[in-house]
């Protein structure tokens, strides 16, 4: 496996110093937004697909520093039932797939998107529960006329350009947000459907990561990995639950909030994870994300890169010499 990074965190850093700083913490791999959600500041699709001059010194600032790209990505919500909104999250997606065949990159990192509950709505409608019935008929009619259709024709204009693997994050709030509900979408869509596996999204619902890994694992369904962690404030959930909309600096009296590597799970759990993905055949990039209100950006890369280093497989398994 090969330590990684999504390199939004130093989004206000030039493309050349992030780089520089990925190098010498020892990661191989960088993950770049090319804009939604994650932004573009240092790989922007509509620059790098029209000048050649900043292609090749795109691709050269990477060779020099022998780093590669683990993926791209572009979360966004091309489903979002404003149309002028889900175009501009689409045409991002697409243009990213256009920038990832010309880089050789097979693997794009996205979110399912979540339409309203008809095509009359202004805002995103997720469901989560299944009573009053009025709530499953909007889920089936988002599945089957919105979100379906959409990745189907994704798919297709995806393996035109190469990119054989679009990576869903699971996340709340979106149609895919664990374990089922991806798997639900590839077995509808097809074997290009996988995830970019982050268990902090999947912690805070109850889900246990290493059994999550085991579930997509078997089905060869793990595309890339996101190394980020989730605490729980085990007080505010026995009295709120895990739904919390309070703001996420809100520390103290939220149930859950986004931490760096190691200061959510224990690095026992960590080690697990690794070794579990191991198991089911997963040798790739754990990419890095910081989300840690209460660490500065560059501490908390750096704990995560120690926390990391201190659990990761870097050889290949030796032959079993005692069996």
């Amino acid at each position: 496996m090969k330590l990684g990074v999504l390199t939004v965190l130093f989004q206000s850093k030039p493309f050349e110093e992030t780089l520089d700083i990925v190098k010498s913490y020892g990661l191989e791999a960088v993950e770049l937004g090319t804009g939604n959600y994650p932004g573009n500041a240092h790989c922007n699709p509509e620059e790098l697909l029209t000048d050649a001059s900043k292609l090749n010194a795109f691709t050269k600032a990477l060779e020099e520093r022998e780093l590669f790209i683990s993926a791209l990505s572009c979360h966004g919500n091309p489903l979002h039932p404003q149309k002028e909104v889900a175009r501009r999250f689409h045409e991002t997606w697409r243009k990213t797939v256009l920038l990832a065949e010309k880089l050789g990159v097979e693997c794009i990192n996205v979110f399912s998107g979540c339409p309203g509950d008809s095509d009359n709505s202004l805002h995103p409608n997720w469901v989560t529960c299944a009573w009053p019935p009025d709530y499953l008929e909007v889920l089936n009619w988002q599945w089957d006329t919105k979100l379906v259709p959409y990745w189907k024709e994704e798919v297709a204009f995806a393996a035109r350009h190469k990119v054989r693997k679009i990576a869903f994050e699971m996340h709340p709030g979106f149609m895919v947000y664990n374990p089922e509900t991806l798997l639900k979408l590839r077995n509808l869509v097809g074997p290009e459907i996988g995830a970019n596996f982050d268990p902090s999204h999947l912690v805070w619902q109850g889900i246990d990561p290493v059994e999550a890994v085991k579930v997509l694992g078997k089905e060869n369904a793990i595309f890339h990995v996101h190394a980020k962690d989730t605490y729980l404030d085990t007080s505010n959930i026995k009295v709120n639950g895990v739904l919390d909309t309070k703001p996420y600096h809100q520390v103290a009296e939220r149930s859950w909030t986004f931490r760096s590597v190691g200061y959510g799970l224990s690095e026992a759990v960590w080690k697990n994870i690794i070794s579990t993905l191991r198991v089911v055949g997963y040798d790739y990039v754990l990419s890095i994300e910081h989300e840690d209100c209460l660490a500065s950006s560059q501490e908390g890369f750096s704990k995560a890169v120690s926390c990391l280093k201190a659990c990761l497989f870097r050889e290949p398994a030796g032959e079993m010499w005692w069996a």
